[in-house]
């Protein structure tokens, strides 16, 4: 019972109507009993990309031990390069479990990072050259290509979740304590605290619903507006008066479209080819200030914390560092099968391999017509900041996305 039978599969949706078709399905993850690659002669390539999130270092660390202690791999190499498009020249550092040993303890990774800026033909070239087959894929290389979904905004579809993103709920609270202990201890403290999350609010709301300290929650899902009859300046002065303090969540993403005419920022774009966001934490706060320096009855003491940065930084806790265990370890499964083009994670709890296009064709987003985020609303004591009007809109359109998705996903 060891060995996962190479017809298991895993449903992405369990909670279905009794109209619904199959729907889609994906390989179990696990060991096989028929291993593709010869031990002695693999080759395995280890690089990280993008920004930094918590437990990339035990990832590499549990990869390297896992192919050494599973399969008896020992041709294992870190590609330590400022920019992927460095690969031909870059520094290749071999790895062995007594080099990697204790790297876990520490945030960040030992290898650094990048963001695009690379030319993949010349690096399937140096791959082959190297003899390093399990990183890239061409026809008729034997070559396997695995991806372990790393995201702290929890953005990625399909799978529950990515590694890193317990720690950073966990970090986010940190933050969220001081904003609460600030507010608090002044006349009309007001905490306004930015967490991480461009299109995806799942820290914001994550973090809101564990710490119970906050009042208000923004998030890019959800639109606000900050003047006029059941908006934001009307709630928060209403929380002062009941309260005296209060302490505001906002996701770096949440009500762009407020300040996008403010500067040019937003036609920027990052080496990934994201948008340039505006610092949506620094303009509330000054929104705030501003509103309320008007209100010759009401004066705020206002303090504004930005820990994103600090959460990307962190070691991973006890939680994710056994979840990169087992992401690991589906991984190196996976490859030695001799599977490809595959990411791994557990969808409805049952770890599973996922094809690359399934995991990109769409972003995870917080439904704010779903049950999570009416308990974040419960929690807060907020409004919606939602006309009747537009609230049936959001749910027409996402009632609509999920029927296109579905519609593409089934077999």
């Amino acid at each position: 019972m060891y060995f996962v039978d190479v017809d298991d599969i895993v449903a992405e949706k369990i909670v279905v109507s009794k109209e619904s078709l199959r729907g889609t399905h994906f390989r179990r993850a696990g060991p096989r009993q028929k291993v593709y690659f010869e031990s002695d002669e693999v080759h395995a390539c280890i690089v990280t990309c993008g920004g930094l999130c918590p437990g990339l270092n035990t990832m590499i660390r549990e990869i390297v031990c896992g192919l050494y202690h599973m399969y008896g791999v020992t041709g294992v190499l870190g590609i330590e390069v400022r920019r992927i498009k460095r690969f031909l020249c870059s520094k290749h550092n071999p790895l062995t479990p007594k080099v990697i040993n204790d790297i876990h303890k520490r945030g960040g990774t030992i290898f650094e990072t990048s963001r695009g800026g690379h030319d993949t033909s010349k690096i399937v070239d140096s791959i082959q050259d190297r003899g390093i087959n399990q990183e890239i894929r061409r026809p008729g290389l034997k070559v396997a290509v695995v991806g372990i979904p790393k995201t702290i905004d929890n953005d990625i579809p399909v799978i529950d979740k990515p590694f890193g993103f317990d720690t950073a709920v966990e970090e986010a609270q940190r933050a969220i304590s001081a904003a609460h202990v600030e507010s608090e201890s002044t006349e009309n403290g007001i905490g306004v605290v930015k967490q991480m999350g461009r299109h995806s609010g799942f820290i914001a709301m994550y973090a809101t619903l564990a710490s119970r300290d906050v009042d208000c929650c923004l998030i890019p899902e959800s639109p606000f507006y900050l003047e006029g009859p059941g908006g934001l300046f009307e709630y928060i002065e209403k929380r002062l008066n009941e309260n005296g303090h209060m302490v505001i969540v906002v996701a770096e993403g949440a009500g762009q479209e407020l300040l996008s005419g403010n500067t040019c920022t937003m036609d920027n774009i990052d080496a990934s080819g994201n948008k340039q966001l505006q610092d949506v934490g620094f303009w509330i706060s000054q929104k705030i200030k501003d509103h309320f320096s008007k209100k010759q009855k009401l004066t705020i003491n206002l303090k504004y914390i930005d820990p994103t940065y600090m959460i990307c930084a962190v070691p991973s806790n006890a939680s994710d560092n056994v979840y990169c265990t087992l992401l690991a370890h589906s991984a190196i499964h996976g490859a030695m099968a001799g599977y490809t083009g595959f990411t791994v994670g557990p969808v409805n709890g049952k770890h599973s391999c996922i094809p690359f296009q399934r995991i990109t064709e769409r972003q995870n987003k917080v439904v704010i017509t779903d049950r999570m985020w009416a308990r974040c609303l419960s929690s807060t004591n907020q409004p919606s900041f939602f006309s009747p009007k537009q609230l049936f809109a959001k749910i027409g359109d996402e009632k609509h996305g999920d029927n296109h998705v579905e519609d593409l996903a089934i077999k």
